[in-house]
């Protein structure tokens, strides 16, 4: 008995012993372990598609196409005989060089070594082809050749064009692009369903049109291919039938740039998450004082009334600062503006000052002054376009302003009809207008004869005639418009208000240097690159 004791006692031992020896290899082989960190460098995928936005698409013909998305878009597409840069000077592009003959003509010589996407050459009876079809029809580019009389064809890469009379810097109407005249041969213009894939001469070709997309190609036969490597290759251009489709595909990350004019557009994709480029767009407003009105043909009450103005208020006020306050009709990013050391102020204590050094005075809540045994007094009319509700608005926040220095201006409320007599027959002392204004420097309308403010002297006529004649004097023609600067400056013959505002808003992974303008929003696209 004893000894089937010591047994099960033997036997248990042993048990006990190999079930600690399990669970300590069992323990050991399931002891976390530690886990080596080896940092590894991130190396981004660089992506060589673009995904672009056409709200409203209409044609892929550059000169029929009303829509605004088409006409950016189509500088990649088609090329015109000049560019313009990024600062409105002229670049030459399928233009070789050109030459102003006199007032009334232009002799042009093409590039010979330029290709159209379908293998034909590029020739001058192209260029008269396109002029022919601008002055066919109203397109977007009818009125840069309104003044042609005749294109004559030279040889295949040189042409002659005439105008009927002379239009100042005329190179900047050949922006234009030219459509080839091979391709549409025997075709109606207008009507042709070549007009779905038109070939160009630019940088990218039409690759695939679909009812939702069009697709864009690098042009391998680009005449300048070999000085421009473009890092994108495909760019696709996604359909839409409204602005409110493109936001909310922009904020899913589905595209990587749109452009917009519209001062809400945060409320449709917020503020975060995208960058942004602002501009200057072609919309200017101002005021022009009439030099000949009983009142306004006295200087002081000119810079008076300049002083007087808050621009940044009516901006503030009336636009909520979506608005650029500008200085002169050329303060758009032209490389003939240059108002350094030359300041329009707001100072309404000036406005009291330069008034009361012209012996006027101020009397029962008005500026008043005797001249020639007669009492006169500051009250001025205001003539603004009562169908424009916005200048409405600005017209009565000008009022008031010019009220707080105790200027009395009466806003004349004139119609459609009524306003451009007002225009055309200059009978106003103050009218707040404004204009589209072109990629072409010419300031007749502003200094010229029969000028906006009826303002002449020989000063000022001498300055305009130089201005016509210098053709490539870049510094001379910079001195000469610096010279209007200064002498709007002094007389107040204009006084600027603001440009709107053009938006090009892109993802935070479309990288490279986007620095656009109203002319192109493409410069530098060589440079661009999509990362993942």
């Amino acid at each position: 008995m004893k000894e089937n004791f010591f047994k099960y006692i033997f036997v248990l031992v042993i048990i006990v012993l190999v079930g600690y020896c399990i669970y300590t290899v069992y323990k050991e082989n399931n002891k976390p372990k530690e886990v080596e960190i080896v940092e590894q460098e991130i190396n981004p995928t660089i992506l060589s598609d673009l995904r672009l936005a056409i709200s409203n698409f209409d044609t892929l013909n550059p000169i029929l196409s009303n829509n605004q998305n088409v006409q950016d878009i189509s500088r990649l597409i088609y090329e015109p005989l000049v560019n313009i840069t990024n600062d409105y000077k002229i670049e030459l592009c399928l233009a070789k060089e050109y030459t102003k003959i006199n007032n009334t003509t232009y002799l042009i010589k093409i590039r010979d070594d330029v290709l159209w996407q379908d293998g034909k050459k590029l020739t001058a009876e192209d260029v008269r082809f396109t002029i022919d079809r601008l002055k066919d029809s109203p397109t977007i580019y009818s009125l840069n050749v309104a003044r042609v009389s005749e294109v004559e064809v030279i040889d295949d890469t040189t042409l002659r064009i005439n105008l009927f009379e002379e239009v100042p810097f005329f190179e900047y109407n050949l922006i234009f692009p030219i459509m080839s005249n091979s391709y549409y041969l025997g075709e109606d213009f207008v009507n042709t369903a070549k007009n779905n894939t038109p070939v160009g001469t630019g940088k990218y070709k039409i690759s695939e049109v679909t009812d939702k997309k069009i697709v864009l190609k690098q042009n391998q036969n680009w005449w300048n291919i070999n000085n421009e490597e473009c890092k994108i290759d495909t760019i696709t251009l996604n359909l839409y039938n409204s602005m409110g489709e493109v936001y909310n595909d922009f904020k899913l990350g589905s595209l990587d740039l749109i452009t917009t004019n519209s001062l809400n557009y945060q409320d449709y994709i917020g503020t975060i998450g995208y960058n942004k480029k602002e501009y200057k767009q072609r919309q200017y407003d101002f005021i022009a004082l009439n030099c000949t009105s009983n009142l306004l043909a006295k200087k002081e009450v000119r810079q008076a009334i300049s002083y007087a103005i808050d621009r940044n208020n009516i901006n503030s006020a009336i636009y909520q600062n979506q608005y650029y306050v500008t200085n002169f009709p050329l303060d758009y990013g032209s490389y003939l503006y240059n108002a350094e050391g030359i300041e329009t102020i707001y100072d309404p204590n000036k406005a009291s000052q330069v008034l009361e050094e012209a012996g006027w005075q101020y009397k029962n809540n008005q500026w008043q002054k005797q001249e020639n045994y007669r009492t006169i007094r500051l009250k001025i009319n205001l003539v603004v376009n009562s169908s424009n509700q916005t200048r409405m608005q600005v017209a009565q926040n000008i009022v008031e302003q010019l009220k707080n220095v105790g200027i009395q201006v009466t806003i004349v409320k004139a119609s459609d009809d009524q306003y451009q007599k007002y225009l055309e027959n200059k009978n106003y002392d103050m009218i707040l207008t404004g204009k589209i204004i072109s990629q072409n420097p010419d300031l007749t309308a502003y200094f010229g004869a029969n000028n906006l403010a009826n303002y002449s002297n020989e000063e000022i006529n001498t300055v305009m005639r130089d201005i016509s004649n210098i053709t490539k004097d870049e510094n001379l023609l910079k001195e000469k418009y610096r010279r209007l600067v200064e002498i709007n400056n002094s007389e107040i013959l204009y006084i600027s208000l603001y440009n709107n505002k053009g938006t090009v808003i892109y993802s935070s992974n479309l990288m490279g240097n986007i620095n656009p303008n109203f002319y192109n929003i493409f410069y530098n696209i060589s440079s661009w690159y999509r990362q993942y």
